[in-house]
Order: C-alpha cells, then sequence, then structure tokens
C-alpha cells in the first residue's frame, strides 16, 4: 500500500490555511452570491478579468474542490454535515477583491475560502482515507514522452475525435499526466503518479472516456487503460493509497447578499 499526499492539502497543512493562518489571507471587498435551482448549461466557469472573479454553475462541494484546489476524491461530507440544500443547487459568484494588485488564482482561491467561511459557515478539517487508486508507473518498454523544450511554457488543450476524447499538453510533468488521464477519461479511480519521473514533458494521448463504453461499448474504442500503455508507455495499476482529504464538518445555507 502506499501513501500519497495531495500536494495542495498538504501544503494547507503546513501553512496552517486549514487553521488561523500567520499572515491573514486578501479578502473580497464585494460580493454577490445567486442561489440557481435548475439544471446549467454551464458548469464549472472561472473567469477572472483584473480584481474581478466569477464562478458559474458550481455546486457547495465543487466550491469547497475550487477553494482548496482539490480533486473530487479529496472532499467528504462529515456525518453531521448534511447538504442544507438539494444536491442540484448550483450558485453564480461574482466577487470583486479589496486592493488595487491583480490577484493570481491561487489568491482568488484563499479569498474563497474566507467567503465560504463568512457567508456559509463553512468547517472543515483534514483527514487521511484509504482507497482504490490506478497507479501511474512506467510500462515494461519505457516510457514513450518527449521532453519539453528549455523555452516551453506550460500549455493544455482538450479534443475530441468521434466518441474518443484527447489531452495535448507541453511542459508537464508526470503529476500534471496522472492529473489529465484521470480527468479526461473517467477511471473509475483515482489516478496517482508512481512514475518517479521528474522531468517536463510534451505528451498527447486519445481514448474513449469510460462512461460512454460503460454505457454504451463500440468496437472503436480505445480504453484508457490500453491508451496510457500504447501512447504514453506507461500503465495504470490498480493499487490502495492512503490519500489526504477535506472532510465539510458544517455548512450552512449563504447568508444574503
Amino acid at each position: 500500500m502506499t501513501r500519497v499526499l495531495g500536494p495542495s492539502l498538504l501544503a494547507l497543512f503546513c501553512s496552517g490555511a486549514l487553521g488561523q493562518p500567520a499572515n491573514p489571507p486578501r479578502r473580497f471587498d464585494v460580493a454577490a452570491i445567486k442561489t440557481l435551482n435548475e439544471p446549467q448549461n454551464v458548469l464549472l466557469d472561472f473567469s477572472a478579468s483584473g480584481t474581478r472573479v466569477t464562478l458559474q454553475g458550481y455546486t457547495f462541494l465543487a466550491l469547497v474542490m475550487e477553494a482548496y484546489n482539490l480533486k473530487w476524491h479529496q472532499v467528504a461530507l462529515g456525518p453531521s454535515a448534511l447538504p442544507p440544500v438539494p444536491e442540484y443547487n448550483y450558485y453564480f459568484i461574482e466577487a470583486k477583491a479589496e486592493g488595487d494588485a491583480i490577484p493570481t488564482r491561487a489568491e482568488f482561491r484563499q479569498m474563497l475560502q474566507v467567503l465560504l467561511a463568512e457567508r456559509f459557515n463553512l468547517k472543515v478539517h483534514p483527514e487521511q482515507k484509504q482507497m482504490d487508486v490506478y497507479a501511474l508507473i512506467i510500462g515494461k518498454n519505457g516510457p514513450k514522452l518527449k521532453e519539453s523544450a528549455p523555452d516551453a511554457v506550460f500549455s493544455g488543450y482538450g479534443g475530441v475525435n468521434g466518441r474518443n476524447q484527447s489531452m495535448k499538453q507541453t511542459k508537464a510533468d508526470s503529476a500534471d499526466i496522472a492529473q489529465a488521464i484521470s480527468s479526461m477519461f473517467g477511471p473509475d479511480r483515482p489516478v496517482v503518479d508512481k512514475t518517479g519521473l521528474t522531468g517536463l514533458y510534451d505528451f498527447f494521448v486519445e481514448a474513449t472516456p469510460e462512461w460512454r463504453i460503460n454505457n454504451n461499448p463500440q468496437p472503436e474504442d480505445v480504453s484508457v487503460f490500453s491508451a496510457v500503455q500504447d501512447q504514453l508507455g506507461l500503465k495504470l495499476e490498480p493499487q490502495k493509497a492512503m490519500i489526504d482529504i477535506l472532510v465539510v464538518d458544517h455548512m450552512d445555507k449563504p447568508s444574503p447578499n
């Protein structure tokens, strides 16, 4: 069994961001929260311009994931934290940061943590949980990854080709590759990086999302498991791992604007 520390959550443990931070984070000067009680055409849309930010089509747990930079498998509801609103409720948030300096996305996330604590009365604590995962490891014939040029910058592009989806990234590390596989193709377990690779790479991978194969398999479908081996020279191996998670202890409906 392996032990996997989520980098973002581990950073929170070390910095005290889950408790009382050493330096108070920047805050939103104004923030408007709208509750949407019907299905949305736009989901998980984060857009920022200057000191203003908009989050559209986020469920409550998706807001927590955005605020703490976590994946779906790293957030759980505690036994006393029943959702105060139906699970299909979505939120639309428009906010402006205090001051004139343009925040980074990481700074916007810190401000969102404060907003959730103040407006939703959010209370959380960290835990570790053993999970079934797919470990991304090097295949028997070695990786098929192209090292990035020294002057390359990180970029990522998703595409659609019939029933297949694809991901192309430049200057990606092995953790980026694991996350791309997990988010684009939807295997039934989280994907964690166990390759030991330390370089930066350009890669392209295309496969049929698992939900399509499971719901309506077709002869031409390309499983993510074979795509990872054939296209990247890597392998997804079932394992168990201890994963850092964030447990939601309490939340309320958002207070009025």
